[in-house]
């Protein structure tokens, strides 16, 4: 399904700072240990949050090796009263939406497995999850995937 985001969604959030890949287990560890710290140490001091769904973002991929990117993970907030935490932008545009549901974090590989192995024309720029009151019972989640 192709939907149309208007405005871009302002992030707040920790970012990985460096590239990372998923041709072996380093994007497992790295957006691993983001999430974690994130959970940890820095949702909570996001003032001003527009709610509780956490977004988890791929971005500047390597325009010679697409398995190769960004990680971002935030929630929606004005940058303002968070300067100390790290800042992303998900621009306006279409993204193809795929939802992912079932066990996780099986489901979440199913998915991103279908995605990587579609025929669709992927743009690489942003890429993003969104979990939400969905994606709690990790015994049967739902999340939304965001293909640019």
């Amino acid at each position: 399904m192709s939907i149309t985001i208007p405005s871009p969604i302002q992030l707040v959030g920790l970012d990985l700072n460096r590239r990372t890949t998923n041709t072996n287990a380093q994007s497992s560890e790295d957006c691993g240990a983001l999430w974690q710290k994130f959970e940890q140490e820095v949702a909570s001091k996001i003032k001003g949050r527009l709610s509780d769904k956490v977004f988890a973002v791929y971005y500047d991929y390597d325009p010679n090796d697409p398995a190769a990117f960004r990680y971002f993970v935030g929630s929606e907030a004005p940058t303002e009263p968070n300067p100390e935490l790290d800042h992303l932008m998900i621009p306006p545009g279409s993204y193809q939406k795929v939802v992912a549901k079932g066990k996780m974090p099986e489901c979440m590989t199913t998915a991103w497995k279908e995605v990587w192995e579609s025929k669709h024309s992927r743009q690489y720029t942003f890429d993003f999850e969104v979990y939400d009151s969905r994606s709690q019972d990790w015994s049967n989640a739902e999340v939304d995937i965001f293909i640019s």
